[in-house]
């Protein structure tokens, strides 16, 4: 008993651990690695033909696939386009806000409800909103002397119109990190730029950008997150379409799995998406260290 007692006093900390561990290892671990080994194999969810092994088939068919190019660079146009708009105009939201002015704590609240609604729901108050007969786009059109469009019934307006939803929903989001990050910038190099003369623009550019860039990339990281797997919102509005012109990777994936019963192929699509994610959370990681370090 004593022997144990002092095992469990050396080793207390991984006594404490090992329950998150194992935890880990069952919820995210093994769905991982089953993923992968399922992606080696053809199945159809057949409970009469059991999966058929493959190998890397699954992912040269992938590769040579003209659908999953397509929609990887829907996915690319989506969180690039979404990502620059968000931080620009958050940025510029945080900036306001960072002054002394009437309002400005009602005006952070309000910021917050486009992200408490659930994506379906946003998704659906959008589809209202751009209804080419009755949508609210399209009578301000009028109002304004202008033509009406097609919106989300578009090939080339549809991811335009999505990008805009995503931007309406998520720039609080960067600009409310912003805010937090632009309240830990000392007023000290401020002050010694006032007195060398510096304007504002150069006081932004050379001081306040800078020191927010490690919070900044922060926010983007989880923003490019969860933009590359953005699913509820285009799902509830256009289904990937018209013509898949709004199917992402993960629309794809949905559909191959669930729609085409080619869960082998969905599994090979998964493991790329998911390696392409790390990498991309590495490479922004590392930008943020390199910038934390200039500082």
């Amino acid at each position: 008993m004593v022997g144990i007692v002092n095992w469990l006093d050396r080793h207390l900390k991984w006594v404490f651990v090992t329950p998150a561990l194992l935890f880990i290892a069952l919820m995210v671990a093994f769905p991982i690695f089953y993923t992968a080994r399922l992606s080696l194999f053809e199945w159809s969810m057949s409970a009469v033909q059991p999966p058929k092994w493959v190998g890397l088939d699954n992912y040269t068919a992938l590769l040579a696939s003209k659908a999953f190019w397509h929609a990887l660079w829907i996915t690319f146009y989506h969180s690039s386009i979404s990502i620059v708009l968000e931080t620009v105009l958050g940025v510029a939201i945080a900036v306001l806000f960072s002054k002394k002015m009437f309002g400005a704590r009602a005006a952070k609240t309000m910021m917050m409800l486009p992200m408490v609604a659930t994506p379906v729901s946003v998704g659906l108050v959008w589809l209202l909103i751009y209804e080419p007969s009755i949508g609210m786009a399209n009578q301000v059109l009028k109002r304004l002397g202008f033509e009406t469009q097609e919106w989300l019934g578009s090939v080339t307006q549809v991811m335009p119109s999505l990008i805009i939803v995503d931007v309406w929903q998520w720039t609080p989001m960067i600009a409310l990190i912003a805010v937090a990050g632009l309240a830990t910038i000392p007023s000290d190099p401020y002050e010694s730029a006032s007195v060398d003369g510096a304007n504002a623009w150069q006081k932004f550019t050379r001081i306040t950008l800078p020191l927010l860039l490690p919070t900044l990339i922060t926010a983007i990281t989880l923003r490019v997150i969860d933009l590359v797997k953005t699913f509820d919102t285009i799902y509830a509005t256009t289904q990937g379409g018209p013509n898949f012109a709004s199917q992402t990777l993960n629309l794809m994936i949905f559909d191959t799995a669930f729609s085409g019963f080619k869960f082998g192929y969905a599994s090979a699509l998964l493991i790329v998406f998911f390696l392409m994610l790390i990498t991309l959370v590495l490479v922004l990681n590392g930008l943020r260290r390199k910038a934390g370090s200039l500082q």
